[in-house]
């Protein structure tokens, strides 16, 4: 991943601040279909840290990157698989070359529980889909031959209409519910409850392009409070406040989910994917890493391969 010098980056972020005002995403109804089905880019004015509402299904089809959900940070690549529940933050980073643009890099269907509710008062064959909903307050990531599936039905919808959509969407329900536990990941903490307001989204958004663009260099918690105007006491409360975790704990995070593809996708030294995701201490990596993942890098990577510990 290309990225600006820190102090360059901390310069033209701040200034997206002037005259900014952000507020939750408000999704537009759809008249003519049960659920909203839509596409866009990256880098894209949607493509932002945001929360609403309504429940989302989340397609990546290109590129990869860091995403965040709640207070879970992880990696993606295309075919990547997520619902989001409602009111819970969300936002997909790509990792982009300068002046990079990935065309309809998400597939996103967006719809409102109540929505649901009411349809399984008519069809009660719906109120399946009521567990799978609950389960997603934290966000739920599906893998394997369950995000295959649901891909193919997302996908479908978009060039669907009418029953034959609705078709599509029932389909795309029952893989969700159906999806084995080892499909499934649940991201953000139980107890995960940020106080959002449109000011909180502007500055964490803004922070987040900061953090993702140089999550393998210097990162400073003073530089990012200056970025958004604030002194770093402030800031420090009012990050944790916003997004249910502290600034030092989002970069750690971060780095570690980084360093997890690069265990999984190159066969690097250990060594070297410790400085190379932000570390300065080979032993405080693998200190890191054991608390975060239960297990060594070294341990991981065997796993990953098949080999006992």
């Amino acid at each position: 991943m290309s990225s600006a010098p820190p102090g360059n980056a901390a310069a033209r972020l701040a200034q997206r601040l002037v005259g900014m005002r952000a507020n939750r995403e408000v999704i537009p109804e759809d008249p003519n279909h049960s659920v909203r089905w839509h596409q866009h880019d990256y880098p894209s004015p949607v493509a932002r840290w945001n929360y609403h509402p309504e429940y989302e299904i989340h397609l990546i089809r290109k590129g990869h990157g860091k995403f965040i959900v709640g207070d879970h940070i992880g990696t993606f690549e295309a075919g990547h698989v997520t619902l989001v529940g409602s009111g819970l933050p969300h936002d997909w980073v790509s990792d982009l070359e300068p002046g990079e643009k990935l065309a309809n890099r998400d597939a996103v269907i967006q719809f409102d529980g109540k929505w649901l509710d009411q349809a399984a008062a008519l069809v009660p064959e719906l109120a399946e889909v009521r567990p799978l909903l609950e389960q997603a307050a934290r966000g739920i990531e599906f893998t394997g031959t369950t995000a295959k599936a649901a891909a193919s039905s997302i996908e479908a919808m978009g060039t669907s209409t009418g029953l034959v959509r609705l078709r599509h969407l029932l389909a795309l329900f029952a893989t969700l519910c159906q999806a084995p536990d080892h499909e499934r990941t649940h991201l953000a903490d139980e107890w995960f409850r940020p106080q959002l307001d449109g000011q909180a989204q502007a500055v964490v958004d803004i922070v987040l392009e900061y953090v993702f663009s140089n999550h393998a260099g210097s990162i400073s918690m003073s530089e990012a409070a200056a970025m958004v105007g604030m002194a770093e006491p402030t800031f420090s409360k009012y990050f944790k406040r916003s997004t249910g975790q502290n600034f030092t704990d989002l970069v750690r995070k971060l780095r570690l989910a980084h360093a997890r593809r690069l265990l999984e996708r190159t066969d690097k030294p250990i060594s070297d994917i410790c400085y190379e995701v932000g570390f300065n201490n080979l032993s405080n990596f693998n200190r890191r890493f054991l608390s975060d993942a239960g297990v060594s890098p070294s341990q991981f990577r065997k796993r990953l391969q098949g080999q006992p510990h």
